[in-house]
């Protein structure tokens, strides 16, 4: 692809999502609300996707971690252990002049105000980043619940539970994906801040002097699995944490970033937050949450190591870095723009398209319909039979269809398909018995 203006970049690919089903303005037909998102066919295929591919690689194929699927209403009393209640907040100013809100760490000094001039800013103030709410039908003191800002805290009250009915001895995980909700004072570009979000997160439980080598392992492994499902290294990079940014909690941290259309920008967090959670709701609850290990007979107060992803950053960008255009030439000879998708086979919301040549012919549209529903059972399938096949398959590439199966007339007669690779645009003649075999080694590569 020649290279983009990188705002050219975006516009592109944000339009592509709405035209083509992945991600939509929610409440559109209302006019929208602000920084909210809807992910329509191809883009909840493709988060979810995101999602399997992570749950896959971080449970599946590990026998350390295990599983679990956490209320987003908590206890209160887990947000005054955690110091939520207390420094979850950004710094607040508003302008008197435009009424504009923001936050003051991020407002220049040189910015200019919608009205005019310089901005006239209030003090500067914290504001809490917790959406508060009422639960039961008295709404008083008592009755006042958060929509959680994290999935972590629902790990940490559950360790106990977790490693009694898992007998699962140090080190081990607790992994779980789930939705968060942040009062961001400014949500901005697309699905990357938001108020309403999905995380990919990972709490890994070690003794103490296990930390150190535990984090090191985690940041390498999770800026591998970026790369392994197709992002492009030179898109990615590790930022270590200053000591004065460093989280209330934490030792260290190392950001996975990718390099967006508008500069870097946080895929994924890998922080050392010590004992801080455990210690701090064994205090607040009355609980003892420590580790007892029976090989020394000891009770040991574990440290934690914390993979912390966004699934509605990591999706967006997957869908950037696969965004490419080159030039194809058209039935009739002319040059056209091709707009296509690179994305990893296990990523593709349909991986496999099957395509009749023509709609008007009885045969080729069963024999086409009769492979579609065989398979369904195996791959993410589509079938389309309206318009020229070179039309067609444009409208796959947009999408990051890996292959097209065309049914023809020659289908008929030897029992074959043509497939058309979506990067090389190659074609070849496959037996549909063979089928299975051609596309397994293709689609369901190991990372």
């Amino acid at each position: 692809m020649k290279e983009q203006v990188k705002e050219d970049l975006f516009d592109k690919v944000v339009a592509l999502c709405k035209r083509r089903g992945f991600v939509y303005p929610g409440s559109d037909i209302y006019g929208g609300l602000a920084n909210c998102w809807d992910y329509g066919p191809l883009g909840s295929q493709l988060k979810k996707n995101v999602k399997d591919m992570w749950w896959r690689n971080i449970v599946q194929e590990r026998d350390d971690i295990v599983g679990i699927d956490a209320a987003i209403f908590m206890h209160p009393r887990t947000w005054e252990a955690s110091g939520h209640l207390q420094k979850f907040s950004d710094p607040l100013v508003d302008c008197r002049k435009c009424n504009q809100r923001f936050r003051a760490d991020e407002l220049s000094e040189d910015a200019e105000c919608p009205a005019g001039g310089k901005h006239e800013l209030t003090e500067i103030r914290d504001f809490n980043l917790m959406f508060e709410t009422q639960m039961g039908v008295v709404k008083n003191e008592t009755s006042r619940v958060f929509l959680r800002p994290e999935t972590a805290q629902g790990i940490f009250v559950n360790f106990a539970n977790v490693q009694t009915s898992t007998r699962k001895k140090l080190p081990f995980g607790i992994a779980q994906i789930g939705k968060s909700f942040r009062n961001e004072i400014t949500p901005r570009r697309f699905t990357f801040r938001t108020r309403e979000f999905e995380q990919m997160e990972i709490e890994y439980f070690v003794k103490p002097e296990q930390a150190d080598e535990a984090f090191k392992s985690w940041v390498d492994t999770r800026f591998s699995w970026y790369k392994k499902l197709g992002i492009k290294e030179s898109n990615l990079r590790l930022r270590q944490h200053e000591q004065d940014e460093l989280a209330h909690y934490a030792k260290g941290c190392f950001d996975v970033e990718y390099l967006f259309p508008w500069g870097w920008g946080e895929l994924e967090g890998i922080a050392n937050r010590t004992d801080f959670d455990l210690r701090r709701h064994s205090e607040y609850s009355g609980k003892n949450l420590s580790f007892f290990d029976p090989d020394t007979n000891e009770h040991v107060m574990p440290w934690v190591i914390e993979p912390s992803g966004g699934v509605d950053r990591a999706t967006f960008a997957f869908l950037v870095d696969a965004y490419d255009e080159d030039t194809a030439v058209s039935a009739k000879g002319k040059e056209e723009v091709r707009v296509v998708l690179h994305l990893h086979p296990r990523l593709a919301p349909v991986q496999v398209a099957v395509l009749p040549l023509l709609r008007n012919k009885p045969q080729l549209i069963e024999k086409a319909k009769e492979l579609e529903k065989n398979l369904r059972k195996h791959y993410l399938v589509d079938y389309d039979d309206r318009g020229q096949i070179g039309k067609r398959y444009r409208r796959y590439d947009e999408i990051g269809t890996p292959f097209c199966l065309t049914v023809d007339f020659d289908t008929l007669e030897d029992d074959s398909v043509t497939v058309r690779d979506r990067d090389t645009m190659e074609q070849e003649r496959i037996k549909i018995s063979d089928l299975r075999h051609y596309l397994d080694e293709k689609l369901l590569m190991d990372m």
